[in-house]
């Protein structure tokens, strides 16, 4: 498989989203068993955080509760997904072990990326896949099972959710009043 030689970078994945989908607005199960096993999780984990590491200017994906809020999604409302999914993590394990001989976890930094950059070229559907619902529980709202501590909102100055902002508000040339409530109030 040809490598990319792009590199990924936080802003470019963000960038790529121009909004949170509607997807996480819906009702993810909070408190489920794993989807994944150990080894899986391993692989998500270890593939988010390139997608959106941990840097100067925020948490990662791991740090935000995305992992988490994928685990739960992939329980509850797609689980048609799962399986697909599923496939999808061990075939990026697989591919790290032939190509590098160690599980992707276990890769250093410029080799999970180029093996990303393999999988963006190859295997696009999975990439945006994972890509997409790991800003979802970055970004959405934490009863979601995702913006662990409301690190993602804080990541991109979201206050939180209000019903009504005044003009001042909406300048945000100052600090920003948080609102530190999900908007379903657990």
């Amino acid at each position: 498989m040809l490598m990319s030689k792009r590199k990924l970078s936080r802003r470019s994945v963000v960038a790529a989203a121009a909004i949170v989908p509607v997807a996480a607005l819906r009702t993810a199960a909070q408190n489920v068993d794993s989807v994944f096993s150990t080894e899986q999780r391993r692989t998500l984990e270890a593939f988010i955080d390139r997608l959106v590491p941990k840097d100067e200017n925020g948490p990662g994906a791991t740090e935000c509760g995305a992992a988490k809020y994928i685990d739960a999604s992939l329980a509850d409302f797609l689980a048609p997904e799962k399986e697909r999914f599923l496939d999808g993590l061990n075939s990026v394990d697989k591919f790290a072990r032939d190509t590098y001989g160690a599980a992707f976890a276990d890769l250093g930094p410029d080799r999970q990326d180029a093996a990303i950059g393999a999988i963006e070229k190859n295997s696009r559907a999975f990439f945006d896949r994972v890509r997409r619902l790991t800003l979802e529980g970055m970004l959405s709202d934490p009863h979601y099972g995702g913006n662990t501590n409301y690190a993602g909102w804080d990541w991109i100055r979201y206050p939180g959710p209000r019903l009504a902002a005044g003009e001042e508000d909406q300048k945000i040339k100052g600090a920003i009043k948080r609102v530190r409530v999900s908007a379903y109030g657990h």
